[in-house]
C-alpha cells in the first residue's frame, strides 16, 4: 500500500500538471471505488482552477477556486499517470486541463477512494476527525511521544502506526524508524525513556524525509505520476531483508503480529 512519502511524491508530481490551471473536463468512469464518487464531480470540477495540492496523512487534496477539495486515497494500488498514451479500463479519473494535459487516476483493486468537501469542511471530515499530528510538521518531538505514550503498555511500533498518534506513518517506514533510533519494536511504549523518544522522532522525519527524496519506494503496482519508480527500497536499512546482515553484522529477523511482517534488528534494537 503507499505510505506518507508515496502520496507525498505524487502530490509533488501531480503540482506542476494542475497547479493554476483550469480544468476542461472531469469524467468519474465508474460510479464507486472502496465508496461511491460523489455523482455531481463532473460538474463541481468542470470549469474549475485548481488553487493548489496537498497532503494529510494518507490522502492527496487537490484544492479548486470553487472552494471544493477533492480528496483522493490511493488505496493499495492506484497511481495517477499524466499525460498517458491512452485511457485504460482501470483509470476510475480522467482530468484534462486548459494546457492540454491529461491525468488519469488508475487503480486496478479499486481500494481507493475519491470524495469532494467544501474547504471549510475539512476539519470535519470522517477521515480526518481522529487524525494525530502530521510526522513531518512541527508538532512531532520527544516531548510529544512522552505525552502521547506516557501509561501505554502496547508494543511501541503499534502506537505508532495507530493513526490517532501520529498521522500517516505505515508499517515500512515504522520498522525503518524504529531500527534507526535502536528501538526494539516490541518494546512497551509507555516504558521508553525520553531520550530515546528524542531519537525516535528524529529518526521519523528523517526516514521519510529520505524517502520522499528518493521518490518513496515501489511496492506493487505504486510508480511515480511521471512513470518512474522511487528508489528508496534500495536504502531499506531493515524491511523486507529477513536472513540478510544489518550494519552491525547481525541477522535482520522478520516476526508477524496480526497478519503484518515487522523486521528489525536483535542487536542494534532493544
Amino acid at each position: 500500500m503507499p505510505e506518507l512519502p508515496e502520496v507525498e511524491t505524487t502530490v509533488r508530481g501531480l503540482r506542476p500538471a494542475l497547479e493554476g490551471h483550469r480544468l476542461v473536463r472531469a469524467e468519474a468512469r465508474r460510479a464507486d471505488l472502496r465508496r461511491p464518487i460523489p455523482a455531481d464531480l463532473r460538474q463541481r470540477l468542470t470549469g474549475a482552477r485548481v488553487t493548489g495540492l496537498a497532503r494529510r496523512a494518507k490522502y492527496g487534496l487537490i484544492e479548486t477556486d470553487r472552494d471544493d477539495v477533492l480528496i483522493f486515497h490511493l488505496g493499495m494500488s492506484g497511481r495517477w499517470r499524466i499525460d498517458p498514451g491512452e485511457i485504460g479500463k482501470h483509470d476510475h479519473l480522467v482530468l484534462e486541463t486548459d494546457e492540454g494535459r491529461t491525468l488519469a487516476l488508475c487503480d486496478p483493486r479499486r481500494f481507493g477512494s475519491l470524495d469532494l468537501v467544501r474547504k471549510e469542511e475539512l476539519p470535519t471530515f470522517a477521515a480526518f476527525q481522529t487524525l494525530g499530528p502530521e510526522p513531518l510538521g512541527p508538532e512531532l518531538s520527544g516531548a510529544y511521544l512522552a505525552r502521547v505514550l506516557d501509561g501505554r503498555t502496547a508494543p511501541v511500533k503499534a502506537m505508532l502506526l495507530d493513526q490517532r498518534i501520529i498521522a500517516g506513518l505505515g508499517n515500512i517506514y515504522v520498522c525503518e524508524a524504529l531500527h534507526m533510533s535502536g528501538i526494539a519494536p516490541s518494546t512497551p511504549a509507555g516504558r521508553i525513556a525520553r531520550a530515546r523518544l528524542d531519537r525516535l522522532a528524529v529518526a521519523i522525519r528523517t526516514v521519510l524525509e529520505a524517502a520522499i527524496a528518493a521518490g518513496g519506494s515501489s511496492l506493487r503496482d505504486y510508480v511515480r505520476p511521471d512513470g518512474e519508480l522511487g528508489y528508496f527500497a534500495k536504502q531499506w536499512r531493515v524491511y523486507g531483508r529477513e536472513g540478510e546482515s544489518c550494519h552491525c553484522g547481525a541477522t535482520v529477523v522478520r516476526t508477524v503480529d496480526g497478519g503484518r511482517s515487522t523486521f528489525s534488528c536483535p542487536k542494534c534494537q532493544n
